[in-house]
């Protein structure tokens, strides 16, 4: 009688889980609490409802839902009042989701490594490492990563080309901390004295070229096992992105063309498809898993050659707004400025709130 008491008990047990919506919020709270605000059940927007600490030493909170209520959308907070920072958790009925908030300032952090060394292309250079704003707070997070050429011009105006930086790291910030974009780790590649050959194919009647394949060997067989073996990443090809612009957008379009079991996202911006008489565009290769970001700005910026590239890829099978987008930039010019202006398209693409799970 007692083990049939005892199955039923478990049966009954399993049976709820099954008909509960359930976040687990992965927080180090310390000597305070987490709640939970929500849309829908006890928990309301103006007022939290205390989650459960599931205890040992992982800091995971727990909160349910009868899936009877449908989706929920939810915001924890730490204690009381501090709502986290970025958008709304959206959680399918029935389902049971994993995050990782945090609270504190939504400013990122630019690190730089020096002198990182390649083999394959026998020189140095800089890293220069974005770290998202909940980096140093919540350590059960991990994040996806991006990496992009020409990493000085990434960050800082005393460093960048012609005085004007990207400005990814507060674009970064913004779009964390207003709801549309997941943290993400960048990782700038600063280029060297040898950056045309490095970014390009073999070979232009102007400009030669001919080192990609070392470069492409350099970041896929040195930085990135060096970034995922240092910092807390998300290895895996769903959170692997690359990104650059003119010859950098080349070698981004083409690195990933070659491995799209390491990067599923890729972004050409004001790509040079102009290189070698146009090669890239007579030859591309066939559909592979991975979604393109092309752009060109109306003013000067190989925008005719970038709609041939929009259209040749199409003809191959992609499919526009699915794992292709392609944007005009209008009054768009080929300079730093231009590209900080349009670079949230790619990012809230590439990694749109809400959308990443570890």
């Amino acid at each position: 009688m007692m083990k049939r008491i005892a199955i039923a008990a478990a049966a009954t047990m399993l049976l709820a889980q099954a008909h509960a919506t359930t976040v687990r919020i992965h927080y180090a709270a310390g000597q305070d609490t987490i709640q939970v605000r929500a849309d829908k059940g006890a928990a309301g927007w103006s007022q939290g409802v205390p989650a459960k600490p599931e205890g040992g030493p992982l800091n995971v909170w727990t909160f349910t839902w009868p899936d009877t209520l449908g989706d929920i959308q939810m915001k924890p907070t730490l204690g009381a009042d501090k709502v986290s920072i970025g958008g709304v958790y959206k959680l399918a009925a029935g389902s049971t989701v994993d995050i990782y908030p945090f609270f504190g300032p939504p400013f990122g952090k630019v690190t730089i490594v020096k002198d990182f060394a390649s083999p394959q292309l026998d020189n140095k250079r800089a890293l220069r490492i974005y770290l998202p704003p909940s980096y140093g707070e919540n350590a059960a997070k991990r994040y996806p990563v991006l990496y992009m050429h020409d990493g000085q011009n990434l960050f800082d105006a005393k460093t960048a080309s012609y005085g004007v930086e990207w400005g990814i790291d507060e674009t970064v910030n913004r779009l964390v901390a207003t709801g549309v974009m997941d943290e993400v780790i960048v990782v700038g590649i600063d280029n060297t004295p040898e950056r045309i050959p490095e970014y390009t194919p073999c070979c232009d009647p102007k400009y030669g070229g001919g080192k990609l394949n070392a470069y492409d060997a350099f970041i896929v067989e040195t930085v990135k096992p060096y970034v995922d073996r240092t910092y807390r990443t998300l290895p895996g090809k769903d959170t692997t992105a690359i990104m650059g612009s003119s010859l950098g957008g080349i070698a981004s379009v083409l690195i990933a063309q070659r491995h799209p079991g390491i990067f599923s996202k890729a972004g050409g911006v004001s790509s040079s498809f102009w290189w070698n008489n146009g090669a890239l565009l007579a030859k591309v290769p066939d559909r592979v898993p991975v979604k393109f970001y092309l752009d060109a700005g109306t003013r000067d910026d190989g925008l005719d050659d970038t709609t041939k590239m929009r259209d040749a890829m199409l003809a191959k099978g992609y499919r526009e707004t699915d794992d292709l987008m392609f944007y005009k930039a209008e009054g768009g010019r080929h300079n730093e400025a231009s590209w900080a202006a349009r670079v949230d398209k790619p990012l809230t693409w590439f990694f749109p709130w809400g959308s990443t799970r570890q």
